[in-house]
């Protein structure tokens, strides 16, 4: 069974934080390096952070030193602390694989975030 379950937005003031989860099914989790994209309004999906099964995050440049992106391989959650955040990070949120397709594999509903000036 394939599961994708993002939980943690909210509306919060610019420079204000927020910790995203997302629960992964095992057959996702565990094989796999993970990532947290987003998708604001009119906007295609992004990739904006991505974290090895060792624990190795990469960030796209536009939230780094403001994102951190760890997860727990007991738990086969991955988590998303987002600090100082701004307007332009208002989006749904959704966690997948690294490299995961839009339109080939599955995602969960994602979690709207939303950051008001």
């Amino acid at each position: 069974q394939v599961q994708l379950v993002e939980s943690g937005g909210g509306l919060v003031q610019a420079g204000g934080s927020l910790r995203l989860s997302c629960v992964a099914s095992r057959n996702i989790f565990s094989a796999n390096a993970m990532g947290w994209y987003r998708q604001a309004p009119g906007k295609q999906r992004e990739l904006v952070a991505t974290i090895t099964r060792n624990g190795w995050g990469n960030y796209v440049d536009s939230v780094k030193g403001r994102f951190t992106i760890s997860r727990d391989n007991a738990k086969n959650t991955v988590y998303l602390q987002m600090n100082s955040l701004k307007p332009e990070d208002t989006a749904v949120y959704y966690c997948n694989k690294d490299r995961a397709d839009t339109g080939r594999d599955f995602w969960g509903k994602g979690t709207l975030v939303t950051v008001s000036s």
